[in-house]
Parts: structure tokens; C-alpha cells; sequence
């Protein structure tokens, strides 16, 4: 399915001078919502292409900062097209009826579990992950976490998301100037897969800096 996605990618690809960031933003709220679709095959090559200023500015350092910001404004409106269908719906119908959007029970109750037990801090931790990245926005909705802390914790995990994908795409640019997008994309993939420990161990600081200023606040804030 992925080289199938590609394909179409690199069609678009070829007129990405003209509505390259509107490709971006669409391609990332579909991937940000429910449906599944790998962000590596569009932040990737958004990257390279940046690199080659084939975007619509022909400047590279523009054209990344352009694509990471369309990446960034797909993937938050994804997230609350979520966020508000779990909202709106409800608990029993996504249990009920997720199944026929692509939402399986049990990987629905996963992302709850995880949200109930780690808190609002997952919508941004989570938004690092694969598997699960999509779906966290769900339970946010589920347990009516106030929207301007969604928005904001899901801002920073998009975004941070998007331009190590962007950054990815950037550097194989510098390095070959002919590549196929399928070949792209598995390099891309590649130094991820490699260089995801550091991911993992920037999540960890993160999270252990965010509960320790949360703890540090409630003990300063006034007893009632």
C-alpha cells in the first residue's frame, strides 16, 4: 500500500511548484485523522524537494520552513478532526462503529488506556510514535481535555515530528541529487529507524522536565 501511496506522491510531486504546501496540508490531515497513511511519504519528499527548490519559492531555506509549516497545520487539523468526533460522538459509537472508519476497538482502548494513565502530556508524546500517533487525539476528545491544551501539546509533538521528517528529506537532497521517490523514502525510513533511540531519549527528558515543573507548580500553587 505504501509504494501505492508513493506513486501517487510523485505525481503530484511533479507539480509541487504550483500546489505543493496545499498537497502537504491535505495529505497530513488525512494521515493525522483516522485514515491511516504514513507520514514519511509526504514530509520526506516535502524535504528533498525543498532541498532542490522545486517547491513554489525555488529557495531551499524557505521552501522547508514552508513545507514544515503546512506539515504542522495538516497534522493539528487531523488531530481535531478527531478530537471532535470523539467529542460529538461519543464512546459507545466509536466502540461500536470506529471499526467501519478504520478505528479498532482495540487499538482505541489502547490509546485510552495510555491517555488516562500518563495524562494530557500523551498528546504530545505520542505524537512521536507510530501505531498510535493518529489515534491519541480520540481519547483527548473522549475525556473533553480543554481544546487550547490540546492544541497546543499536539502543535508541539506535529511539529517536532514534521521537521525531523522534513530534515530527513532535506539532508538525502544534499546528498543525491537523482533518486526515485521509492528509494527516497526507504532511506528516509532507514535513518529513522536508526536514529530513533534519540527520539525515544529526547521523549524521556520531556516528559521527566514536564513532571517535575508540574510538581514543582502544584506545590507552590495555594491550598484551598
Amino acid at each position: 500500500m505504501t509504494d501505492l501511496i508513493i506513486e501517487y506522491i510523485e505525481l503530484g510531486a511533479a507539480n509541487a511548484y504550483i500546489w505543493g504546501y496545499i498537497l502537504i496540508f491535505a495529505l497530513m490531515t488525512i494521515e493525522s485523522s483516522f485514515i491511516p497513511f504514513p507520514s514519511e511519504v509526504i514530509m520526506i519528499p516535502a524535504g528533498f524537494l525543498a532541498y532542490r527548490g522545486e517547491l513554489s519559492f525555488g529557495i531551499p531555506c524557505m521552501d522547508m520552513t514552508a513545507a514544515l509549516l503546512s506539515g504542522l497545520a495538516g497534522s493539528l487539523a487531523g488531530a481535531l478532526i478527531n478530537y471532535y468526533l470523539a467529542l460529538c460522538l461519543g464512546r459507545p459509537f466509536l466502540y461500536r462503529y470506529g471499526k467501519y472508519f478504520f478505528i479498532r476497538p482495540k487499538l482505541l482502548s489502547r490509546a485510552e488506556g495510555i491517555f488516562l494513565e500518563h495524562g494530557e502530556i500523551t498528546t504530545f508524546t505520542c505524537r512521536l510514535l507510530p501505531g498510535i500517533r493518529q489515534l491519541i487525539s480520540l481519547p483527548a476528545g473522549l475525556s473533553r481535555m480543554p481544546l487550547i491544551r490540546f492544541t497546543l501539546f499536539t502543535s508541539l509533538g506535529a511539529g517536532i515530528w514534521s521537521f525531523i521528517l522534513v530534515w530527513i528529506g532535506y539532508y538525502l537532497g544534499s546528498l543525491s541529487g537523482d533518486t526515485t521517490y521509492p528509494e527516497l523514502v526507504r532511506n528516509g525510513k532507514g535513518i529513522l529507524t536508526q536514529n530513533y533511540i534519540w527520539v525515544f531519549l529526547s521523549l524521556a527528558v520531556i516528559i521527566g522536565f514536564y513532571a517535575l515543573s508540574y510538581h514543582f507548580l502544584r506545590r507552590l500553587s495555594p491550598k484551598h
